[in-house]
């Protein structure tokens, strides 16, 4: 994945994040996405956690499903609590990309992500078949 790490460090400049987020983003392509995930990922990780919060916080606010669909794997208690706010979210792809993605965060951290489903009201379609997702590391184990 050179590309996404070149795009995450090329992504230091506000030109290319901004073009990640308002033109990448929409494009259909699972890779292309999986590449605009790890970029980000990237940026967050030169970037550094803590000072790119705000702008964590503001792709997973944005109206587009493919900008809201975040990808890290620093700090997975931040990384859970974030996540889980898109739960209901109004798009599929995005709630299944939220599923998969604590479902792999599950697989190192199962006690914190079993914590933070115990806390979900399923009786939503949309958070039952995130839970269902998320849950499947932590059922067999």
């Amino acid at each position: 994945m050179y590309a996404a790490f070149l795009l995450g460090h090329l992504s230091q400049d506000p030109d290319v994040l901004s073009f990640l987020r308002d033109e990448v983003s929409g494009d259909s392509n699972w890779r292309v996405q999986e590449v605009l995930a790890k970029a980000f990922d990237d940026f967050c990780a030169v970037r550094g956690y803590e000072e790119a919060l705000p702008v964590i916080d503001e792709w997973l606010g944005d109206p587009r499903p493919g900008v809201r669909r975040p990808y890290f794997r620093e700090h997975p208690g931040s990384a859970i609590a974030r996540l889980s706010r898109l739960r209901s979210d109004t798009s599929e792809y995005v709630r299944k990309s939220v599923g998969n993605a604590l479902r792999d965060i599950s697989k190192k951290h199962p006690e914190l992500v079993a914590a933070e489903l115990e806390t979900w009201d399923r009786s939503s379609r949309e958070v039952s078949q995130v839970y269902r997702l998320a849950s499947k590391v932590i059922e067999r184990g």
